[in-house]
C-alpha cells in the first residue's frame, strides 16, 4: 500500500507516493527524473549512487523512500547553480577525473559530502572518504587530485 511522504530534492519540495520497500534511487530516477545516481551494486558497495541527505553522503540503494520523509536530499543535479558548476563538479572537469562517467556522480557527491566535513583533507584523507566509492576505469589518482584542487 503506498504512502505520501513529503521531502525536498535539490531545494524543491516534493510530495510523491511511495510504496514501503521502495528505495530511493529508484524514486529518484524513476519518480523524479534524476538520472544521476546509478542503480548498480545495489549493496552499497560500489558508491555508484551516493547522494547527500542532510549534507551526509548515504547510498541511496540502501534507503527506503519512506525513511527520507521530512528530510533533504541533494543530488549530482542539484549541485550546479544554473549553468554554473559547482566547485567539485568544475575540478573534476578541470582534472579530467572521469573517464566513462559511470562513477562520476557518485564520486562527485561523496567528495562534496567530505569538503563539507572537512574543507583541507589530507590525500590520505581524500583516499580513506573515498573508498565507499568505486571506480574501474581510472586509478583514482585524478578523482584524488581533484579533490584536494578543490580544498585549496
Amino acid at each position: 500500500m503506498k504512502q505520501t511522504i513529503q521531502l525536498t530534492v535539490n531545494g524543491h519540495a516534493w510530495e510523491i507516493d511511495v510504496e514501503p520497500r521502495q528505495l530511493l534511487v529508484d524514486v529518484l530516477r524513476d519518480q523524479l527524473g534524476l538520472w544521476g545516481a546509478k542503480r548498480a551494486c545495489q549493496d552499497s558497495y560500489c558508491g555508484a549512487c551516493t547522494v547527500l541527505l542532510d549534507g551526509k553522503a548515504v547510498h541511496s540503494c540502501c534507503v527506503l523512500a519512506i525513511a527520507v520523509r521530512g528530510h533533504s536530499v541533494t543530488t549530482v543535479e542539484g549541485l550546479a547553480q544554473g549553468d554554473d558548476l559547482s566547485p567539485v563538479q568544475q575540478v573534476f572537469v578541470d582534472h579530467s577525473a572521469a573517464q566513462c562517467g559511470f562513477c562520476t556522480p557518485g564520486m562527485v557527491m561523496a567528495a562534496t559530502a567530505l569538503l563539507s566535513e572537512n574543507p583541507h583533507p589530507s590525500e590520505a584523507e581524500v583516499r580513506h572518504y573515498l573508498t565507499g566509492n568505486l571506480c574501474r576505469c581510472t586509478g583514482y589518482t585524478k578523482i584524488v587530485e581533484a579533490v584536494l584542487d578543490a580544498a585549496s
